[in-house]
């Protein structure tokens, strides 16, 4: 068993280009110590290595020992024990928490990188206080992470919170004005978007079929709202090759492809996030990765979100996060609750 009454607590990120580890002082938060190191590749045993040297230096340097805590890019299965979903490909099968416990001699807390960024957030960050969170990552993918009460919710199958292979909700699909819809939809009258959402007459907005994900489904989240989606949607309606940075800055000035492109975006995330509120009612979704960056976001998605949801107010919040890229790293060491935390759990 890890000592909670110690005041360190120790977390590591493990990503695929570097390892890094925090030192946070278990009553207030504050960094006591960090480094970061090349992620040791290929090579499951020169990986575990270099957690356990990572933690064995840091304990040293601080002269005391901690709760320890990890942040990974995959999850445990709660089967076998072992890691599944990694895209650091040589960890997966590897009974990576049992063999850690083992070289450090004490019980150590695994999450996946989704749920670590909602824990920060909700600990000490932006989410601070609330009692659900919901923690999203929209960069490279399309990740989330559930928090209650200051814990992780991981669920009967470890996946809780992984949103990002959901379909995309309410799907437009591409009809040209004057169509003839007899014996399609017989129903339809007035062929209007307002009427009609899910039709459209901008071949631009078309989303059916959507396109094929990797995990052998079509039109899942992560191929629409990660960066890489918002770059392959862009190159698709317009041919051409930008950067998701670049295309971000052209509509900032203003440009009408990239504004627009921008417009779908924004939409296509008011549409998956009504869907989490109408599911977990959060009190606060704090968005993380390189598409949280864009300012726009928090005050135009919640304008949109609210014809997706089944309540006739929304009090959810859309928030920034506090702590950026450090939110995986503090995340971990915070699987170990703050001491402020458990005085008000006492309390």
């Amino acid at each position: 068993m890890s000592d909670t009454s110690s005041n360190l607590r120790l977390g590591i990120d493990f990503g695929g280009t570097k390892t890094e580890i925090i030192g946070l002082d278990a009553n207030n938060g504050k960094e006591l110590y960090r480094k970061r190191i090349p992620t040791a590749r290929d090579d499951y045993q020169k990986t575990l290595d270099s957690f356990k040297g990572l933690i064995d230096e840091a304990e040293k340097n601080l002269g005391m020992t901690g709760t320890i805590g990890m942040s990974i890019p995959g999850s445990i299965s709660q089967d076998t024990g072992t890691i599944k979903n990694a895209n650091s490909t040589w960890m997966i099968g590897k009974p990576l928490q049992d063999d850690l416990e083992k070289m450090m001699g004490r019980e150590i807390r695994i999450q996946n990188d989704a749920n670590c960024f909602a824990v920060s957030e909700a600990t000490d960050g932006a989410a601070q206080g609330e009692k659900v969170v919901f923690g999203v990552i929209i960069g490279t993918g399309c990740g989330g992470g559930v928090v209650i009460n200051g814990q992780p919710i991981m669920g009967a199958n470890g996946i809780g919170g992984e949103w990002g292979h959901n379909p995309l909700p309410n799907p437009r699909t591409y009809i040209p004005k004057g169509t003839e819809l007899s014996g399609f939809i017989e129903h339809i009258k007035d062929l209007s978007a307002y009427t009609y959402p899910h039709i459209t007459h901008d071949k631009n907005w078309n989303e059916t079929p959507g396109p094929a994900c990797y995990c052998g489904r079509r039109n899942c989240l992560e191929l629409w709202l990660s960066g890489t989606g918002f770059k392959r949607d862009y190159k698709q309606v317009t041919n051409e090759e930008l950067s998701t940075h670049d295309v971000i800055t052209n509509a900032r000035q203003g440009e009408p492809k990239a504004v627009a492109a921008l417009e779908r975006y924004t939409d296509r995330l008011a549409r998956a996030l009504g869907n989490v509120i109408n599911l977990l009612d959060p009190d606060v979704i704090v968005l993380g990765g390189g598409m949280s960056n864009v300012a726009d976001l928090y005050e135009e998605v919640p304008k949109i979100w609210g014809k997706y949801i089944f309540s006739d107010f929304v009090h959810t919040k859309l928030k920034s996060p506090i702590h950026g890229d450090s939110s995986g790293v503090r995340g971990a060491a915070w699987l170990w609750p703050s001491k402020a935390s458990n005085k008000k759990k006492a309390a």
